[in-house]
């Protein structure tokens, strides 16, 4: 669990996304795209899920990538290469199928883009057309481009401020590939907001569409119940069941409020441990 590296990946008015290799052969030599691991940084810290963004089996590492956010994030942030975690689990989660579908549209946004980089990486070489489509705030937090434009047959960047790329959200770029011809497969990951908007899109042009779901998680074996979320109107956990689902099935009004249920406690939290 010794942290190996550490990269700053991005670093703009207070926003920051790392990248961390950690020694962990076991998790190296199971882990499959769309699984992730839960650790704590310390004894006394919380338990975060995290994506295995890539898995070396020979050096018997993994990496992973996160946003500084909340308590946990921001003290990982601190903890430098040498160091190690007090805990680390996984893999966990159902892997990503993966096989020839056709074409297929990866849409990332943010700290998401981390999230389809192995999912791209496993479709391409499954024989699949992976078409790439990316979304930040600003050019300053774009990460992995050069990564998914070598996986990628065609990859397009929007930036919210149009600093780089073009200017808008991913979900422009979506509709209007997905207007001019066919798609078999839809994978989504980034912000509630636009896995949710990446959602309507596809459901008129009914395009099967996969989202991981970024919900609340303590536990992470099923026994807490603090990451269900409403899937075709059943129940679903989504350490154990997820955490890929159907966008088109997922309650995302529920999954959105549920996600903010300890927003103000978290900021109390890093408030009084100096975290800003």
């Amino acid at each position: 669990m010794k942290i190996l590296k550490k990269e700053i990946l991005a670093d703009h008015e207070g926003t920051r996304l790392v990248r961390m290799e950690l020694h962990s052969p076991l998790i190296a030599k199971k882990a499959s795209a769309g699984q992730f691991v839960v650790l704590m940084a310390d004894e006394k810290g919380e338990r975060i899920p995290l994506t295995i963004v890539e898995a070396d089996r020979e050096k018997g590492s993994i990496a992973i990538i996160f946003q500084e956010v909340g308590h946990t994030t921001k003290l990982l942030g601190k903890m430098e290469a040498g160091k190690s975690l007090y805990s680390l689990t996984g893999p966990l989660g159902h892997a990503t199928e993966i096989r020839k579908f056709g074409k297929v549209i990866l849409v990332g946004g943010g700290v998401g883009i981390a999230e389809i980089y192995p999912v791209a990486r496993a479709l391409k070489a499954s024989g699949n057309r992976v078409v790439t489509i990316l979304g930040a705030r600003t050019k300053a937090l774009l990460i992995l481009e050069k990564e998914l434009k070598e996986t990628s047959d065609e990859i397009y960047i929007t930036t919210d401020d149009g600093s780089y790329g073009l200017k808008g959200f991913t979900t422009s770029v979506l509709e209007g590939l997905l207007s001019k011809g066919n798609y078999d497969l839809v994978y989504s990951v980034g912000p509630i907001p636009m896995m949710k908007n990446s959602s309507s899109v596809t459901r008129r042009f009914n395009v099967r569409t996969l989202v991981s779901l970024n919900a609340l998680m303590v536990d992470a074996t099923g026994m807490c119940g603090c990451c269900r979320v409403a899937v075709g109107g059943k129940v679903k956990f989504s350490c154990v069941d997820g955490p890929e689902f159907d966008a088109h099935q997922v309650d995302w009004e529920e999954l959105d409020k549920r996600n903010r249920v300890y927003t103000d406690k978290e900021k109390h939290i890093c408030k009084l441990n100096n975290l800003k």
